[in-house]
């Protein structure tokens, strides 16, 4: 059987706190959903912060809501590279001792001691898929994109099962584009 699955590009967004929230966007303050995306529940926010690093500053990076009980930042590891950040290649979620930054918004700033990361690719499973693709959670397969100009293998891709998700593998814009992955892109798992 041929086990598809849509590759996702996640590119460079924030995760914020509630209190990380209010102190850069003030007291009160709730994240306004611009556009749902694939996972049920998250959403791209209309509000927008800068990622500042000791070379420079990445402007107007995309805030997903809702809001998490810790802040964290994913970027590739061109854009950690370009601001001079270290981004431990990391699930997400898991941000001890990872990479900092400043992060400015409109009514404030904050010194972000760890939370910078380039997200371990991984795939979003139902566990009625996981039974489908024969895979639990925590397993790492590998997952095949055949598009015709730049077919690519990605290893390491950590199957990551729940209830709450739907079916999609997501890769940053340094992988996407080493595939040429266009909306629509299926991969083949292989464990």
């Amino acid at each position: 059987m041929d086990h598809k699955v849509l590759v996702e590009t996640s590119a460079r967004h924030i995760h914020l706190s509630p209190a990380d929230l209010e102190t850069l966007f003030g007291a009160g303050y709730q994240l306004t959903n611009k556009k749902d995306l694939s996972q049920p529940g998250q959403f791209a926010c209309t509000e927008r912060l800068d990622v500042v690093g000791p070379k420079k500053t990445l402007s107007g990076v995309t805030i997903l809501g809702p809001v998490r009980p810790a802040t964290q930042v994913e970027l590739s590891l061109t854009d950690a590279r370009s601001i001079g950040v270290e981004a431990p290649i990391r699930e997400s979620g898991d941000i001890a001792g990872t990479g900092s930054c400043r992060l400015v918004g409109p009514k404030g700033q904050i010194e972000l001691k760890e939370g910078v990361i380039a997200a371990k690719r991984h795939i979003h499973m139902t566990p009625a898929d996981a039974e489908t693709f024969g895979v639990e959670n925590g397993q790492v397969v590998s997952v095949q994109v055949e598009n015709g100009s730049r077919s690519l293998t990605f290893g390491d891709v950590v199957v990551r099962v729940s209830p709450s998700y739907a079916l999609a593998m997501h890769i940053d814009t340094d992988e996407s584009n080493a595939a040429c992955v266009a909306p629509g892109t299926l991969g083949t798992v292989i464990k």
